[in-house]
């Protein structure tokens, strides 16, 4: 990756932050999905150069980075023009090139979560034909393990009534180009000492390739 530009978040009394990443990226990733090859591959990957880890919640901080390994990746996908709507409320930097001395290398890479109790129920309504409040608080048969057991215990428990684990991993607010529905696009970040190239998805994230961190 030799080339990037920088978009700073500048939100105010009329959107917050969150809602500002969740208009912000769904224009991206219209963006990448454009710029995809016949093998669904994306020269463009992203990094989050706030990104923070705490002990309750992360945070992504109000930057987001474009990187490419040439310039002409950035100028097609003209970030610029595909924010035009947002302003006011967006900055967007040149194209730079990216620093000869960086301070390592992170791979940015979605997570799906599987524990999630509102998740369950609504992929259960799904699959019944049921409204997601009668899925969430009416009782369904589920397997409970115990200690280190191998075989489950059915029992007839409702999702609400299931230990509620809370995600950590930040996340943007997204809606689905195929259904509509709104869903949580999770963030994970990890830092690696060396360089590896690969292709991104259409969320600018992958689970191999690096994005430089400066």
């Amino acid at each position: 990756m030799n080339y990037y530009l920088e978009i700073t978040l500048l939100p105010n009394y009329e959107i917050n932050l969150f809602s500002l990443w969740s208009k912000t990226f769904q224009q991206i990733h219209l963006g990448l999905v454009e710029t995809q090859d016949a093998q669904k591959r994306v020269p463009i990957g992203l990094s989050f150069p706030e990104y923070k880890m705490g002990e309750k919640f992360g945070v992504l901080g109000s930057k987001l980075r474009l990187f490419a390994p040439d310039e002409t990746a950035l100028i097609r996908f003209d970030a610029d023009k595909r924010l035009s709507r947002l302003s006011d409320y967006v900055h967007c930097t040149g194209i730079r090139p990216v620093p000869e001395a960086v301070k390592g290398y992170a791979v940015y890479q979605r997570e799906q979560p599987k524990t999630g109790r509102e998740r369950l129920a609504r992929r259960y309504a799904r699959r019944h034909g049921l409204d997601y409040e009668a899925a969430f608080n009416g009782k369904v048969e589920l397997c409970a393990r115990h200690g280190n057991a191998t075989e489950c215990e059915r029992m007839l428990m409702s999702y609400s009534e299931m230990p509620h684990k809370t995600i950590t991993t930040p996340f943007i607010r997204l809606k689905s180009l195929s259904n509509g529905n709104t869903f949580c696009l999770w963030i994970k970040k990890t830092d690696v000492e060396n360089h590896s190239d690969g292709s991104f998805t259409t969320y600018g994230l992958s689970s191999t390739a690096t994005v430089p961190e400066f």
